[in-house]
């Protein structure tokens, strides 16, 4: 099948910014980072390699340089291999830690790229993941996590739990209600009185549930106890486990939530943390960016535009603002 012309044109576009002396930054930022949905960026890279008989990843890896070409690469990269080697990353990152200090955990940021890509999309996009994973890498997402070094129970067994669901979604999926109450109920209890988050209950609910019928068990857990599953969760435990099973719980139903604060970390400090804030925008702009420029705004008093431009600079700046939006 011939590629789209819109692809064609957007292609030969491409090969004309990276041919010659110099790179032509500006173009590829307003092709690669304009809004084009994952099945359009999917036609580019076909007709880049149709035309041109290389691949367009490693055409922007060989002319590209820094946190800029990081982030341009990941962005035009398949979701599903994206999603991939984000992980696959995230646990040599881990282990890596691990083997040189022997006693390492793993850390938050790392742990927070599996969850995300556990969570924070559909469950047939985590059946793409899981697939691209073993193609790419030789081993199934699920057995690295569980042979991870710097992994330790329980958190060791959430995260394995997660990778390795399949929650059935369609739009005819029904809601228990008894459920939903009596699955709150085993979560107060576990999180509230026993102050024990990590218990095998409360996995099993997080891991094994559709998103819509968690909505109903934490809206329930809500109205019962008067505060939401994520803030009794830090509340009453400060634990690295408590911290990595909130965010799965807000990546599995309201995600800008997870984002908002991933990318607020990642600025926060001495430092920038470039990885983390390049994750975070590209995964966050594939999911939905304007509910989680408008949850910055109102946990924060700040915007994603004006913090991105404090800690970030050049065409890696620029690339990220585009990903973002426009923003009051």
């Amino acid at each position: 099948m011939a590629p789209a012309p819109a692809a064609v044109a957007d292609a030969g576009s491409i090969r004309k910014a990276v041919q010659g002396w110099g790179t032509d930054e500006r173009t590829l930022i307003e092709i690669l980072g304009g809004r084009r949905t994952p099945t359009q960026r999917a036609e580019v890279r076909r007709a880049y390699a149709e035309l041109y008989r290389e691949s367009l990843l490693d055409r922007l890896r060989a002319e590209l340089s820094g946190d800029f070409r990081d982030a341009v690469v990941l962005w035009a990269t398949d979701p599903a291999e994206r999603g991939a080697r984000l992980a696959n990353a995230a646990l040599a990152a881990a282990a890596a830690a691990g083997g040189k200090w022997r006693t390492a955990a793993m850390s938050d940021q790392h742990a927070w790229a599996l969850a995300e890509v556990a969570c924070a999309s559909a469950p047939d996009h985590l059946v793409a993941v899981r697939r691209a994973y073993r193609s790419l890498f030789g081993s199934s997402l699920e057995e690295d996590v569980a042979a991870c070094p710097a992994l330790q129970d329980p958190l060791r067994k959430l995260l394995v739990s997660l990778v390795r669901s399949y929650r059935c979604e369609t739009d005819t999926d029904l809601v228990d209600e008894d459920v939903a109450g009596l699955e709150a109920a085993a979560l107060a209890e576990a999180i509230r009185k026993r102050k024990q988050p990590h218990c095998d209950e409360v996995i099993r609910i997080v891991s094994t549930r559709s998103k819509r019928q968690l909505r109903a068990t934490f809206e329930r857990y809500e109205q019962d106890h008067g505060a939401g599953i994520d803030e009794d969760i830090a509340k009453h435990s400060s634990s690295q486990f408590a911290k990595i099973l909130r965010s799965a719980v807000w990546c599995l139903t309201s995600p800008e939530k997870h984002f908002a604060e991933a990318i607020r970390y990642s600025i926060l400090g001495f430092g920038t943390d470039e990885d983390t804030l390049t994750r975070a925008i590209v995964s966050g702009a594939e999911i939905g960016m304007d509910k989680i420029k408008e949850e910055y705004k109102a946990r924060f008093k700040t915007t994603v535009t004006s913090d991105v431009v404090g800690d970030t600079s050049g065409y890696y700046k620029d690339f990220l603002l585009t990903l973002v939006g426009s923003e009051d």
